[in-house]
């Protein structure tokens, strides 16, 4: 089975076009849900994490305080690194035993940190780029999320740069701000990954849309 990479910095509309794969009946694995899933109260990520941490980013329930690990992580490269390392090698494996069980001629594996993560790459075929701006993805956090100008450009300069995702990936998506164009976009290239899929081609030269 062919297996796409779906990648793209944040706020870049990766979860939009996620979307609209899935209304296609594409099988759809998602990096963040299973990030999720595993930092849940009694699920491995989590003990994991506090094992390491310890209790201080727990909520009054015994959840992860998610918003109170973002700070401490960007605000600490070195706790970041150490919390990458435990959580993606959990998240490695969920994603390639769910990809492996996914039906049809092709799945689709939205992987956020793709190029952050290298050992990503071999769980796919082929790397799908959700691209934009980095002024759109400011505008986007700053109205969506509510970030600040300043913690809006942080987490932009936390991630891989543009240039660096545009060099890893196969096929490149344009998502500025025209919506209309999205699901149009999205079904080319549906057909194209089920012609690869049907030829068991997935070296061929890629697509950039629109």
């Amino acid at each position: 089975m062919l297996k796409i990479g779906l990648t793209g910095g944040i706020a870049s509309g990766k979860s939009l076009v996620a979307d609209e794969f899935a209304r296609l009946g594409v099988p759809v694995v998602d990096a963040d849900a299973l990030a999720h899933e595993l930092t849940h109260p009694g699920a491995s990520g989590l003990a994991a994490l506090t094992a390491a941490l310890g209790t201080g980013i727990l909520g009054p329930r015994g959840q992860l305080d998610r918003k109170r690990l973002r700070a401490q992580v960007f605000a600490d490269p070195g706790l970041r690194r150490r919390v990458d390392g435990l959580l993606h090698p959990l998240i490695l494996r969920e994603l390639k035993t769910h990809l492996a069980a996914a039906p049809g001629p092709y799945a689709l594996a939205v992987i956020p940190l793709l190029v952050e993560i290298p050992a990503s790459r071999s769980l796919v075929d082929r790397v799908l780029l959700v691209d934009c701006s980095a002024d759109t993805q400011l505008a986007r956090l700053m109205s969506r999320d509510g970030e600040s100008a300043e913690s809006a450009r942080a987490i932009l300069s936390a991630q891989a740069s543009g240039d660096a995702r545009r060099r890893a990936a196969d096929d490149i998506l344009l998502n500025e701000n025209d919506a209309d164009t999205l699901p149009g976009s999205v079904s080319r290239l549906h057909e194209f990954y089920l012609e690869l899929a049907a030829e068991g081609d997935v070296h061929r030269v890629g697509l950039q849309l629109p």
